[in-house]
């Protein structure tokens, strides 16, 4: 009976525990380091000139930005999509539930004037736009499913926890015309 008080106060904190699925997070977790630990070797052995400094940070943001939906339980369904003949790419394609979102991320290795967000402009969301529709096409539903374009901004400063900011239904289908235009 001792025993059973002193562990009492312990025993909320381990159900929260287990209902969080502390499993699938491990889970992800080793995923995630063994992919840092994939790319490290695959770099060593390849003897072709490095990459972009630029390049480098956008991958490393899109991994980490894979890794976080992961753990908000969306199901990664394609990353860096790209269609053959319209330029550009869909960094990820995931699936919330019924919702197809599409989700551009930017990375940063600053807190700049601008967020990270503010980069996604008009060009670049008739780009996502463009692709979304030539990915849709080749899904094999009838009707295409329920979609929306996320904006997941990555900060990576050096020294500091990785920081996220996700702006789910970001921008739709349609922008909003103007008169003059």
């Amino acid at each position: 009976m001792r025993q059973e008080m002193e562990f009492a106060p312990f025993a909320g904190c381990v159900r929260q525990w287990l209902a969080m699925g502390w499993l699938a997070q491990l889970r992800i977790g080793c995923l995630e380091r063994a992919i840092a630990g994939l790319d490290w070797l695959a770099a060593r052995r390849e003897r072709q000139p490095a990459p972009a400094a630029h390049l480098v940070t956008g991958i490393e943001g899109e991994d980490a930005a894979y890794s976080y939906l992961r753990r908000k339980n969306y199901v990664v369904a394609a990353r860096r999509w790209s269609a053959g003949n319209v330029p550009g790419d869909l960094d990820l394609i995931a699936w919330q539930g019924p919702m197809l979102c599409f989700i551009e991320v930017k990375t940063r290795t600053a807190h700049d004037m601008a967020p990270a967000e503010a980069s996604v402009d008009f060009n670049k969301r008739r780009t996502l736009r463009r692709l979304a529709r030539q990915y849709l096409r080749q899904l094999p539903y009838e009707t295409p499913p329920q979609t929306r374009f996320d904006v997941l901004s990555v900060y990576l400063v050096p020294g500091e926890k990785k920081e996220f900011a996700h702006f789910e239904n970001a921008f739709g289908w349609n922008e909003g015309r103007r008169d003059w235009d």
